[in-house]
């Protein structure tokens, strides 16, 4: 994940943006607590899946290592799973897109270029780097994805507003292991352990060595599957 600052913006934007992030982690955190989490609306994300299923989603690919393995061991436990995809990234490697497509998994749009912190760009850098996003997807596979993911999470009234008029569905999450930071594969397991139905799964295949998610995940969805739970592509819940 890309944390680096993003120098192009006002300083009182930058820190609006930074308070709007720390805001979300407290409403995650009610999220994760609730029978059933908030499945969005106009004024916020999707925090949660209709039902008794779970979604997992895979941010900040696709990336030339780790999205195979990742599709391979989504194969292997037959789950399906939603990957937010970077522009820049599916610039250059369009046949991963189309692999993970072939999957038949899902794909959402994650922003052109993962600037930091998001909400505190300009409503036309915002619509920007979603529009181009949609185009670059649409150029590799043939298809305009349904679904957003701000990077980090920045939500805002004006991420929110660019999203919905691009006519996309904002998706955030309920579980986040933090595997971007590689933590260790135990902490992953515990955290990812913790889904029930009507989460959201927050892991990543790109921004770095993501052989701990790999790993994790190999321990963690045949034990999802065995306590019966049904993975869910969120937005529709199918």
């Amino acid at each position: 994940m890309n944390t680096a600052p993003d120098h192009a913006v006002s300083p009182w934007a930058y820190l609006s943006a930074q308070a709007l992030h720390y805001l979300f982690f407290a409403v995650r955190g009610q999220q994760f607590l609730r029978r059933q989490a908030t499945v969005g609306g106009r004024h916020w994300p999707a925090f949660g899946v209709p039902g008794p299923g779970v979604a997992l989603t895979i941010d900040d690919g696709p990336h030339p290592q780790w999205t195979p393995r990742m599709l391979d061991l989504l194969d292997r436990h037959q789950v399906r799973a939603t990957f937010f995809l970077i522009g820049d990234r599916v610039r250059e490697r369009p046949e991963l897109v189309r692999r993970i497509v072939a999957a038949g998994h899902a794909i959402g749009n994650h922003s052109m270029s993962h600037p930091q912190p998001f909400a505190a760009l300009a409503p036309p850098r915002l619509r920007a780097e979603i529009a181009r996003t949609q185009a670059e997807i649409e150029d590799a596979v043939g298809l305009r994805p349904a679904l957003f993911r701000a990077p980090g999470g920045n939500w805002s009234p004006d991420v929110l507003r660019a999203t919905a008029e691009i006519g996309l569905t904002a998706i955030d999450w309920t579980v986040n292991p933090s595997d971007w930071r590689s933590p260790g594969v135990s902490r992953i397991i515990r955290s990812l352990s913790r889904g029930r139905p009507g989460q959201v799964l927050l892991c990543h295949d790109g921004g770095g060595d993501r052989s701990q998610t790999v790993e994790a995940l190999d321990t963690v969805l045949p034990r999802m599957l065995d306590r019966g739970l049904r993975f869910v592509i969120p937005g529709d819940g199918r």
